[in-house]
């Protein structure tokens, strides 16, 4: 285990250094070329910041895994044996990208830009990568292909789409998909057949860390600030829904039958993706277009509560923190997977009840 810690270790520094040295390439090219993130409706800072600041991430991914590959196998034996479904998911991750960036420089329509996902969240259950058992989720086990293919596609989407509404305040998505990447980096070490996996995710990472400083502590007055933009968003939901969609997955010849599987993926993505549900289903409700922007999301609640961005970070972050303490702590004392999702989603309806209350007595004051 050692060699495999050393290996990924570096596969992360190795991804930390990629885009510490692109960064500051990058905010000149955006300031050259105005390319800015501009405020509107739907976003809560004041002034233009350069948006490009995610497309660092898949570069900086790559170079770690090349480092762990090198490291890890003596010169990279074994891994120049590219099989169809490799390149198709490759082709879907660069699919998702290429999208992210160009929503970024020149814009894209939102009807476009979801045709393009659909396109590349198909490709993974093609590649028969998909999920397959719910285990014992509302009673359920092993799925047929038929419902198990487009909740695979849904799920894919959903995910895409979470991490990209979430991006709203500094650090946000960034500082939740670290927390979540790390965990997977921890799960794929633990199996013999997945540490390639821990490799990748831990380049991610890297590059995540670069990307949070700047987001977060940056100064925009001194040109070090920068956003992750489309391009850095949907390929974080791309890779989160590819991540947990294999671990998800019951596939005994790569890893062995887990339980927990689904209520541990479901667990770590649980705040982005309750978020764009509840979102979703309330401008369903209130008659309003899927895709007008307002500000209903969860930092936007926090927000109004009276909390300044970085305090906002620092609850949602929390939340997430407790809600893999409370579903572990439940899973530990036996209850079953159905009723954890019931307590849920009664956590999260109480949370925004109380964001809610503290924002009304702050417009009563």
């Amino acid at each position: 285990m050692t060699e495999e810690l050393f290996s990924v270790l570096i596969s992360g520094v190795a991804g930390m250094v990629a885009a510490g040295i692109a960064m500051p390439f990058l905010l000149k090219y955006c300031k050259l070329k105005g390319l800015y993130d501009v405020p509107d409706a739907r976003k809560v800072h004041k002034n233009a910041i350069p948006r490009l600041g995610g497309i660092v991430f898949m570069p900086a991914m790559l170079v770690g895994l090349l480092f762990y590959m090198f490291i890890f196998s003596n010169g990279f034996q074994g891994y120049f044996m590219l099989r169809t479904s490799s390149v198709l998911l490759g082709i879907g991750a660069v699919l998702i990208y290429i999208i992210g960036v160009v929503d970024d420089v020149i814009g894209m329509k939102a009807t476009h830009k979801f045709l393009i996902q659909l396109v590349a969240a198909l490709i993974l259950p093609f590649c028969w990568l998909h999920i397959n058992n719910l285990y014992g989720l509302f009673g359920l086990y092993d799925l047929p292909l038929w419902f198990s293919y487009p909740l695979t596609v849904f799920v894919i989407l959903l995910i895409v789409n979470s991490v990209n509404l979430i991006d709203g305040i500094d650090g946000l998505a960034s500082g939740l998909c670290i927390c979540i990447l790390t965990a997977y980096v921890y799960l794929y070490m633990q199996m013999e057949f997945t540490m390639i996996y821990a490799g990748a995710t831990a380049g991610l990472i890297g590059a995540l860390l670069v990307f949070f400083y700047y987001n977060v502590f940056g100064k925009a007055s001194k040109g070090k600030k920068t956003f992750m933009g489309d391009s850095g968003s949907l390929f974080l939901g791309y890779a989160l829904a590819y991540l947990s969609i294999k671990f998800t997955m019951n596939n005994p010849v790569v890893m062995p039958y887990r339980s927990y599987a689904l209520l541990l993926a479901y667990t770590l993505l649980i705040v982005p993706t309750f978020d764009v549900i509840r979102v979703a289903v309330c401008r369903l409700l209130q008659g309003k277009p899927m895709f007008s922007p307002d500000k209903t999301h969860i930092h936007h609640k926090v927000m109004a509560a009276g909390f300044n961005m970085h305090q906002a970070l620092v609850i949602i972050l929390a939340l997430f923190a407790f809600f893999c303490a409370l579903n572990y702590l439940l899973y530990d004392c036996c209850v079953g997977a159905t009723w954890i999702v019931v307590i849920d989603v009664v956590v999260f309806t109480l949370f925004h009840a109380v964001m809610n209350m503290l924002a009304k007595f702050r417009q009563d004051e």
